[in-house]
């Protein structure tokens, strides 16, 4: 009879861990039982900040578009509530890029906001 060779899919498995331990410090690159707690604990980091991510843009947008409405004497509390009145469905991150790249825009937007408060 022909010889059997086994742990081809042991083999697969461990190479999977290792190829995505690479890039890691010391044993974890190497070691299996090292890399694969490493490799699990990265793709718990992962996941938690790929939701994280949302919240930190959104807040830099928040930051952006306080920044550029405080330029034409108006808070940010103000100016959504004001652009809530006014029946303007801009997102933040629209208004955020206006505020960086377009501040002459953004200085109409506002002042449509600050005549929808009046």
């Amino acid at each position: 009879m022909a010889r059997i060779k086994r742990g081809t899919t042991t083999h697969a498995r461990h190479k999977k861990v290792l190829k995505l331990a690479k890039g890691y410090r010391g044993r974890s690159s190497t070691n299996f039982r090292i890399a694969i707690e490493r490799v699990e604990k990265g793709l718990q980091y992962a996941y938690r900040d790929r939701k994280q991510k949302k919240r930190t843009f959104r807040s830099l947008w928040i930051q952006r578009i306080n920044a550029g409405v405080r330029l034409h004497d108006m808070t940010y509390s103000q100016f959504m509530n004001g652009l809530h009145k006014a029946g303007i469905e801009l997102d933040r991150k629209v208004l955020s890029d206006l505020a960086v790249r377009e501040p002459k825009v953004l200085e109409g937007i506002v002042n449509q906001a600050k005549a929808a408060l009046k």
